[in-house]
């Protein structure tokens, strides 16, 4: 019976009936729906469809093939996990908004048609944006609105460009696209969600105002669905090759110089988002199966990191480094657990970077792409000195924090998802044959763990680990703020309020104000309307009696008698009209 419901509308369903539980039920019963979702991703089979037809349209809402199914795994096993990070968490609103999130995820991934892929799509925007609001401050509030006002502007560029694709072609089937302007507005739209400069400043606004809890959905799921997307409609466009190693390069210099900790992980995501965006330009099969398995274990070890700099801000309150330091004594579990995430996202051997983000470079050597591999090894090197080394160094060495910290217990739950997300990117580190089984076109032609593989990674490591010890001083985090491609909104947001809300808030209060002016006047004429017409045209009006009397009580009879006159002669002469 299950095997018939797409498995996002599970996730959706659970939306819907989360907030009918007992707040003590509630985190349990909550994993049960991703548990599902996955219990029917694991029935499903390639080819299966699920649809109906709509005016002249068929809408397909379950489109399974090698690329939706392998995200659909990924998509509900990691909410999942990071329901089981965020098991204490009694906000019923968070709950909610993270089923629904994650359950229009699951519905987009999964839809056929472009009418089905917008509709989940937008919902996502705003399940997602109420998780970065639930934070509770004032800074939180500023970038739900910033970040819910950039998805609406490329759920706009992707609206357009469908209805756009539709008028030319008829269709709404969502498959690869050829190119023409209906192609590059949606284009636009995917790019936004993938953070592809200058689109990107959203995510480090974003990500590290969201409550604990919601940044390890938020790390999972939106980008990683923008990835899905590229590579099922845009794989082979040249741009995106060059886009990609822009973030590459963009991010990880940023992610050095941030001192906030899941600052630095939000650049961290465009950086590797770029590895992605990068090998879909490229579009080979086995640039498509490295982007692939590059955005699943992406959300392996990415979510690791953010469960592990949650557990120290859960802990400490604290999330600037500069703040922070000598915390291997109260938080030692914590630090083992992150250093296994930065090690894989460094593509250490044996963790599940090291059999995927590989295969990206080795598609872009294999295509003649020299340039792009340089970069990207370069890249590589930054990522693990940023956040293999700098974070753990001053979060968990360093000295001493400037004030006194006295490290709160973090729950047994969110040691059990880290755990548990630590065994599945050792797991795949070294037995990676079941993701690779799943990739798109089956096994890539790749082998990670040849000598010269496993040599040249162990090279990378122990070279960057030379070079930060070598320039620690200079890495150490300062309090400082870093312009980013959102001062352009943020600056201009003063101006467009003034210019366009400011002006036409002013008409509809003088509208207002005028609107209820000349209804108070009307219901005072109204009143007494006898003396009222008397008084213009200037003949005056009967004696009135008791107090409280009007002309026009007084005259009330002989109002009623003439009313009833005149409706009987309307009436009479419509009939005479109808015979």
């Amino acid at each position: 019976m299950l095997q018939s419901i797409p498995p996002g509308l599970i996730l959706i369903l659970g939306a819907i009936l989360i907030p009918l539980v007992p707040a003590r039920a509630r985190g349990w019963v909550f994993l049960l729906f991703p548990a599902l979702a996955v219990a029917v991703i694991a029935g499903l089979e390639h080819g299966e469809h699920l649809g109906w037809s709509f005016a002249t349209y068929q809408l397909e809402l379950l489109r399974v093939d090698g690329l939706s199914l392998v995200f659909g795994w990924v998509f509900a096993l990691a909410t999942l996990v990071a329901g089981i990070y965020a098991l204490h968490n009694r906000d019923t609103g968070q709950q909610v908004a993270a089923l629904l999130y994650a359950g229009s995820t699951l519905g987009a991934t999964f839809a056929g048609d472009l009418f089905t892929l917008i509709f989940f799509w937008e919902i996502m925007a705003f399940a997602s944006a109420y998780l970065v609001w639930a934070r509770g401050t004032k800074e939180a509030y500023g970038s739900a609105m910033r970040y819910l006002f950039v998805h609406l502007f490329g759920g706009s560029l992707l609206l357009g460009g469908a209805l756009w694709h539709i008028a030319e072609t008829g269709s709404i089937a969502f498959d690869a696209f050829e190119g023409g302007i209906a192609a590059w507005l949606i284009l636009g739209g995917f790019a936004v969600n993938a953070a592809v400069i200058p689109f990107h400043a959203w995510i480090a606004d974003a990500y590290p105002r969201a409550t604990v809890t919601g940044t390890i959905f938020m790390s999972a799921l939106t980008t990683k669905l923008a990835v899905y997307t590229l590579a099922r409609g845009f794989a082979g466009w040249d741009i995106l090759i060059w886009a990609g190693c822009l973030m590459a390069v963009y991010g990880v210099i940023y992610a050095i110089l941030c001192n906030d900790i899941r600052r630095v992980l939000s650049y961290h995501i465009v950086s590797q988002l770029g590895f992605m965006v990068a090998a879909i330009g490229i579009g080979s099969t086995l640039a498509i199966q490295g982007a692939v398995a590059l955005a699943i274990t992406n959300i392996l070890y990415k979510g690791l990191l953010f469960m592990a700099a949650g557990a120290v801000i859960y802990s400490t309150g604290e999330s600037r480094m500069s703040q922070l330091g000598g915390l291997y004594r109260q938080l030692p579990a914590v630090f083992w657990i992150y250093v296994v995430a930065g090690l894989a996202i460094a593509s250490a051997p044996f963790l599940a970077g090291f059999i995927s983000k590989p295969i990206t470079i080795y598609a872009a050597e294999y295509a003649g792409l020299l340039g792009v591999v340089l970069l990207l090894h370069l890249v590589s090197v930054g990522t693990f000195l940023s956040v293999g080394l700098k974070v753990p160094y001053f979060v968990w060495f360093g000295g001493e924090p400037k004030k006194p910290i006295k490290p709160a217990r973090v729950p047994t739950n969110m040691y059990v998802a880290m755990w548990l997300a630590v065994g599945l990117n050792v797991l795949l580190g070294v037995w990676p044959e079941p993701l690779y089984n799943m990739l798109p076109g089956g096994a890539p032609d790749y082998d990670p763990y040849t000598v010269a593989s496993l040599t040249k990674g162990f090279q990378l490591l122990l070279f960057t680990a030379l070079v930060f010890f070598a320039i620690t001083s200079y890495l150490k985090p300062k309090q400082k703020i870093q312009l980013d491609t959102d001062w352009f909104y943020r600056t201009s947001a003063q101006l467009a309020w003034r210019t366009t809300v400011v002006p036409v808030e002013r008409f509809f209060k003088w509208w207002e104000d005028f609107s209820w002016d000349t209804t108070r006047k009307i219901a005072r004429r109204g009143f007494d309307p006898v003396t009222w017409t008397r008084t213009i045209l200037g003949r005056p009006g009967p004696e009135v009696g008791a107090p409280g009397e009007t002309a026009s009580t007084t005259l009330r009879v002989s109002m009623t008698v003439m009313m009833v006159f005149l409706l009987a002669t309307a009436a009479g002469i419509m009939l005479i009209m109808v015979l």
